[in-house]
C-alpha cells in the first residue's frame, strides 16, 4: 500500500469517527405511555435512592423493601452497587479480557471521584428509564457526594426521586464490615475508601432517614413503605 493510500485510509477512519459522533439522536415516544403503565401496575413509578456508608445496611434494606413491595403485587427492582459493577459499570480490569485494553480504559469505571460521578450518572439514567416504565426502582449505592445525588434528582421529575439516608455510625459499619473492606482500608491496602480517607457527605434534605442499627430490616422496610403510602406512590394498605 502506498503512502498516499495509507493517508487516504487514515483520513477515512477519522471522517467515519467524526460522522459517528455527529449522528442525530432523537427521543422516540413509546406506544404505551407512563400513565398507562402506572395504571396497570396500580402504583406510581419512582426512584428510591438508598445512600450511606459501606456496611450501613443499604442493600439489605433495599432488598427488604423490594420483598415487601413484591408481596403486595407491585413492580419493583433493586439496582445494587456491587451488581452493576459486574456489567454496566464494570472496572477496566473486568472489561480488558473481553473487550481489550483501549475499550476498557475508555469505558471502565474505577472508584476515583470522576469515575464515581459517572457511575452514579449511568445508574440515574437507567433508573429514570425504569421510572418511565412505572417501576419502583430501588438503588443501593454509597454515592458519597451530594453533587452526584443531586444530579440524579435533577434528572428526574418532581416527586420521582426519594432519597433514603441509611444512617449508621462508622464504628457500627466497621464492626459489620461484610466484605472486609474497612480492615483493608485501615491497613492501607485500599486508598480513597469512603469514611476512612475519603469523605461521605451526608444528605441535607433526604426524604427519609433510617437509623439502621436501631431496628430489624423488616421493621425499617415497613417504615419506608408507610412513607410511600403517605406520598401517594403506592396505595394505602387497609388494616
Amino acid at each position: 500500500m502506498s503512502k498516499s493510500e495509507e493517508n487516504s485510509y487514515g483520513a477515512q477512519d477519522q471522517v467515519t469517527e467524526q460522522v459517528t459522533e455527529l449522528v442525530d439522536v432523537r427521543w422516540h415516544a413509546a406506544a404505551v405511555d407512563r400513565d398507562q403503565r402506572e395504571t396497570s401496575a396500580g402504583h406510581r413509578g419512582c426512584v428510591i435512592w438508598f445512600t450511606g456508608l459501606s456496611g450501613s445496611g443499604k442493600s439489605t434494606l433495599a432488598n427488604e423493601v423490594d420483598k415487601q413491595l413484591h408481596a403486595r403485587g407491585y413492580r419493583s427492582f433493586v439496582l445494587d452497587g456491587d451488581n452493576v459493577r459486574h456489567g454496566l459499570n464494570a472496572s477496566p480490569d473486568l472489561l480488558e479480557s473481553t473487550h481489550g485494553k483501549p475499550f476498557a480504559n475508555r469505558f471502565g469505571l474505577g472508584f476515583g471521584s470522576e469515575d464515581r460521578k459517572e457511575n452514579i450518572r449511568r445508574i440515574g439514567a437507567v433508573a429514570e428509564l425504569f421510572t418511565q416504565a412505572g417501576i419502583i426502582t430501588l438503588t443501593a449505592f454509597i454515592s458519597p457526594y451530594r453533587r452526584d445525588r443531586e444530579a440524579v434528582r435533577k434528572m428526574l421529575s418532581e416527586k420521582d426521586f426519594v432519597e433514603v439516608y441509611v444512617k449508621a455510625p462508622l464504628a457500627v459499619c466497621e464492626s459489620r464490615d461484610p466484605k472486609g473492606l474497612y480492615k483493608k482500608a485501615r491497613a492501607g491496602e485500599i486508598k480513597g475508601f469512603t469514611g476512612i480517607d475519603d469523605p461521605y457527605e451526608e444528605p441535607e434534605k433526604a426524604e427519609i432517614t433510617i437509623e439502621s442499627e436501631k431496628n430489624s430490616p423488616p421493621v425499617l422496610a415497613t417504615q419506608v413503605l408507610v412513607w410511600l403510602e403517605r406520598a401517594g406512590v403506592i396505595p394505602i394498605r387497609e388494616s
